[in-house]
């Protein structure tokens, strides 16, 4: 859906080119949502803005839908590129309705007029993002997370093959944040349309995004599966810094503890990673494959409490992970 060839981004200045990331080269596939993370000021918004055409590339080539970027008419544009802002939308005496019709703007000419297609058209994107009871509702009476299900919505009843989306969680609480990612990816698959946005929340965009685009100043854009960027180590080395570290066991990142004490775990599941979590939190090493003599059985869901063993004494059996933590300290030789 979309090629890069040798993409140079940045601005040109009277006196002089800033240069934001060069010697772009790789695609966009259709059927799959693509995450760009990356740190603040480091050119992201750049970059989005420079692949919907609302800033000028400094040089190398953008192809969309096999046809180079600056060969298409604005209407043209309108009818292959979405895009949906981190601005939020204050609209008044509009329903969400009326708001997603004005996605089909390139298609209706300049009154805006829907027949009885683009209607179609337009039902079919709120059943799609599943707001049919929001569809009545006056915009400015939606939480951020409806308005933006409206503004996705509106995006899909423009019926682009190709839809950027600039930070589309960066006002949500974490459930919505949740369920918006979610809603994304299912688009993808369901729609086989081209989704790329730019996010922050790089826990969601690791468990829910088909690619991710790692973007910093000195290594340029790395590109990969979210677990094959784990695997070669471009995730820890990407978001290295003090106190937090990348959990190859999770495949998330969780904040770098200093250990005084290490205790082995036996067991699996939800209960074996809340031990671990626990554990670790209160300074303890704590995992199947640490070497200590002392060991915890961690069980699993199916099992009460928690077992834990030292050498030499009677087996020590507590209820809940606030007694294990208790216990821990009187059984575990410090190192």
């Amino acid at each position: 859906m979309v090629r890069l060839v040798n993409l140079s981004i940045g601005y040109r200045g009277k006196s002089d080119t800033k240069v934001v990331a060069q010697g772009i080269c790789t695609e966009i596939n259709g059927g799959e949502l693509t995450c760009l993370l990356g740190a603040n000021g480091v050119g992201k918004s750049t970059l989005l803005r420079t692949l919907s055409a609302f800033q000028p590339k400094l040089g190398g080539e953008i192809f969309i839908m096999g046809r180079e970027l600056g060969t298409y008419s604005d209407k043209e544009l309108s009818k292959t590129i979405g895009v949906v802002l981190t601005e939020k939308c204050d609209v008044r005496n509009m329903s969400a309705r009326e708001l997603i019709g004005m996605g089909r703007s390139p298609y209706t000419g300049f009154w805006g007029t829907l027949d009885k297609e683009d209607s179609r058209i337009v039902e079919e994107s709120i059943a799609l993002v599943k707001i049919e009871n929001l569809a009545s509702r006056m915009v400015h009476t939606l939480s951020d997370g409806e308005r933006q299900k409206v503004m996705i919505a509106k995006a899909l009843a423009q019926q682009t093959p190709v839809i950027f989306l600039d930070e589309p969680t960066a006002f949500l609480d974490f459930p919505s944040k949740v369920e918006i990612m979610q809603l994304l990816h299912q688009l993808t698959r369901e729609t086989g349309k081209t989704i790329f946005l730019s996010t922050h929340d790089l826990e969601l965009a690791l468990q829910i995004a088909d690619k991710i685009w790692l973007m910093d100043k000195q290594h340029g854009i790395t590109i990969g599966t979210p677990e094959d960027l784990a695997l070669e180590g471009h995730l820890s080395s990407f978001f290295a810094r003090k106190g937090i570290v990348f959990d190859m066991e999770t495949g998330l990142f969780r904040i770098e503890n200093q250990y005084t004490s290490r205790v082995r775990l036996q067991g699996h599941g939800q209960k074996y990673a809340m031990v671990r979590k626990a554990l670790q939190r209160n300074g303890m090493l704590a995992n199947r494959n640490v070497e200590s003599e002392v060991y915890v059985e961690t069980g699993d869901l199916t099992t009460s409490g928690f077992r834990i063993n030292v050498p030499g004494k009677p087996v020590i059996e507590v209820q809940t992970i606030e007694e294990l933590l208790s216990a821990m300290p009187a059984v575990l030789p410090e190192g």
